[in-house]
Formats: structure tokens, sequence, C-alpha cells
């Protein structure tokens, strides 16, 4: 598989724009060990091999594990590798998410996302608001934000991001410190960031889709699938082909447990959908 050829700007970083999401080398619920662990750091390897230098992760996978699979898997990084992971969430022994918004707990995982990785700083940092859980919902993020403004002045973490946030969150955050990019919930089915993209894109700022092929309620979709055989490519090749032609800002971090579910996700970044197909799925959200 070649290396993606487009890239964009993340952080100091420029990087493909086909990266690599570490939440499925977790176990079940992206919580405790994952069933095969070599097939983990293999997972890994593959992608890096192939080009991929962008990896997004988080100490509250596992918790810990999957940032301790990654340091298994490819430390001493790559000089051109971008890990960026996100903070203010934790989970209980029950494997529940729960917010981690404090001062101490927001230290603390930037310290535990150090420690497992094996950094000195990291490239870029996620606020994860909590305010809404699998979408975004408006509360204020400004003393959080001010935490993590002072773990950057510490050298902690070279840029700042946002995850699953409003636009007016962007916004409130953007008046207090720069935003390397802003990470939400958005795909083919699922288009309410539509504005907030362009405005990103103006920016000069990345946006990165979480559950870009549906999460925990894979995409389902006529349209999608026959424009998938057409094509002679999976529905989900189509549905992140059809990511990367929707803005240039947009970075993709599909993530697989499987060597060849990575391959086929890769393969994407060589699909270029005509018009007609375009046309097509930008009517799938308005069924």
């Amino acid at each position: 598989m070649s290396q993606p050829t487009l890239t964009y700007r993340l952080g100091d970083r420029e990087v493909g724009r086909l990266g690599y999401g570490a939440m499925q080398l977790a176990g079940p619920g992206v919580f405790g060990p994952p069933a095969d662990e070599a097939k983990a750091i293999q997972v890994l390897r593959d992608a890096v091999s192939a080009g991929v230098n962008h990896i997004d992760t988080s100490d509250f996978y596992g918790p810990h594990i999957t940032n301790q699979i990654i340091k298994k898997a490819l430390h001493p990084y790559p000089a051109d590798l971008c890990i960026v992971t996100k903070v203010g969430a934790r989970r209980d022994d029950k494997a529940n998410w729960l917010p981690a918004f404090s001062a101490e707990e927001l230290t603390r995982a930037v310290e535990d996302n150090l420690r497992n990785l094996g950094l000195d700083a990291i490239e870029v940092v996620n606020l994860r608001s909590m305010h809404g859980l699998h979408g975004p919902a408006e509360g204020a993020l400004e003393a959080e934000l001010e935490t993590l403004i002072a773990l950057k002045e510490r050298g902690l973490i070279r840029h700042i991001g946002l995850s699953n946030v409003t636009a007016k969150q962007v916004a409130d955050a953007q008046s207090m410190t720069p935003i390397a990019c802003v990470q939400n919930m958005y795909n083919v089915a699922n288009r309410e960031d539509d504005a907030l993209i362009d405005v990103l894109n103006a920016q000069g700022i990345a946006y990165v889709p979480f559950f870009p092929l549906g999460g925990f309620t894979p995409l389902q979709s006529g349209e999608l699938n026959a424009v998938a055989q057409r094509l002679n490519a999976t529905p989900m090749q189509v549905a992140l082909a059809w990511l990367l032609q929707r803005s240039p800002n947009i970075l993709l971090i599909p993530g697989t447990s499987s060597p060849a579910h990575l391959q086929e996700n890769l393969a994407s970044a060589q699909l270029t959908l005509p018009a007609d197909v375009l046309e097509i799925l930008n009517g799938i959200d308005k069924r």
C-alpha cells in the first residue's frame, strides 16, 4: 500500500490525511486488554510501514492499555509520527465513561499519556467535552482550557485541540488560545457540522471526524451500497473517500484491530468519487 499523497497541517506537523484511530486496540467496550495483543501491535506497525504518520489515541482507552500498546509497538517513534491524544474523561471499574474536568484530573491525564506513550511532550492534546456524550452540547470550557494552556506553557503539550464541541465553544476557545484541530462526530449520514467544517477550512484548521463509519451503529445505506458495488469498493471505503473529498482540512482516523481491514481503509485514499456519485452521497443525510 502506497503512502497517502494528500496531506494537511496538524500542529507543527504535515500529516497524511488518512491516519489511524487507536480506540479499537483495547478490549470490548474500549475496556481492558485486547484478545490478541500481538495482532494489535502488528496493526500499528503495518500502519506506520504503509505511511501513516497520524495516530489518534487516549489514555482513557483501556484505560492506559492502548497507549501502552502503542509504545510497545512503535517506540522509539519515527521522527514524522504525530501522536494526538485527548483528555477530559475517565473510566470507572465498570467501564463507564465519566467526566474528568478538574485541574488535577486534566493534569494527571496529560502526565499519564506522557508516561504510557513514552513521550516528553505531546503534539496535540484535545479537550474532550463531556457536556454531551457522543454529540456536542453547550457548556463552559474556559476553566479546563486554562489548565491545558498552563500545561502548554510548561512544555508538556505543544498544541491544544477540542473534541465533541459546538461552534460557539470553538469560537470561545479561540479567544483564549490557538486551536489546532476540532474532533467531532461526522460522516456521510451525520452532517450537523457542515458549516463548522467550512469555517475551520477557511481558517486553516484541521477537522477530524470521529465515527467516520458510523461508530456504534455502522452506516447502513442502500445508496452507499449501490455506489460501492459500482466502484468495486466496499461501502466503508466509499464513506472514507467521500470524507476525503468533502473538504481538504478533514483528517481521517478510522480504527481497526485487523491488519486486513487496515489495508482496506488505507486503500480508500486512492479512490476518487465522480461528480454523480458525490451528488448521490450528498443526499443521504437529507432522506
